[in-house]
């Protein structure tokens, strides 16, 4: 999860074979003790009613598209989705970390601490 600017907030380690939206809704909680959170951005794979409804109960605006296969379309602000490309950007800037981007690391432990580092260098430039 990345914030208006791009920087990274939080980050949920999952094994390559999971789908991302298993850990959708421990991102999304607690929004509402953080910052103002006005909406939340994702792409069509994150298009589900419980986390869409798990989004509207914190008070911010769900803006993901739906997906191909949905048979009551919903509607979707098109001009705020185009700052899904700040997540796309974060992750260009965090594989520029070699150990990243090739997963050299064989524990969980050891990847998600460098992914810790790679996130604090991340917030400072």
């Amino acid at each position: 999860m990345v914030e208006a600017l791009g920087n990274p907030v939080r980050w949920r380690l999952t094994p390559g074979q999971r789908h991302d939206i298993t850990q959708a809704q421990a991102l999304v909680e607690g929004l509402t003790t953080q910052a103002l959170t006005q909406a939340v951005v994702a792409d069509k794979a994150f298009d589900a009613d419980e986390f869409i409804e798990s989004i509207k109960k914190t008070g911010a605006q769900a803006v993901i598209p739906p997906r191909d296969n949905r048979t009551q379309a919903r509607d979707y602000d098109r001009h705020l989705y185009k700052d899904r490309n700040l997540v796309e950007r974060f992750f260009n800037r965090i594989k520029q970390f070699r150990r990243i981007a090739t997963r050299y690391d064989k524990l969980d432990r050891s990847y998600l601490a460098f992914l810790d580092l790679g996130c604090t260098f991340v917030w400072l430039l």
